[in-house]
């Protein structure tokens, strides 16, 4: 697990990658992981992060590491 990772040229920490995922902030996040599966856009890497979008709920996040391609899995 990596606290940091590069995201389509960008250096981000887990909380930056889920804001980035969900499209607004984030109450908290885990550490980024790699997923287990590759991109169904570009066929590249894809990451994972769990965060608390808010106080009741923990959400699942992958991001593609080169093209916009994110999916949430609550």
């Amino acid at each position: 697990m990596a606290d940091n990772r590069v995201v389509e040229g960008r250096m981000v920490t887990p909380k930056a990658l889920a804001e980035r995922i969900e499209g607004d902030s984030v109450m908290d996040a885990e550490g980024i992981e790699d997923a287990d599966f590759d991109c169904p856009d570009c066929g590249e890497s894809v990451l994972s992060v769990g965060y608390m979008p808010g106080v009741a709920s923990f959400h699942t996040g992958y991001k593609c590491q080169e093209c916009p391609w994110s999916d949430i899995e609550a």
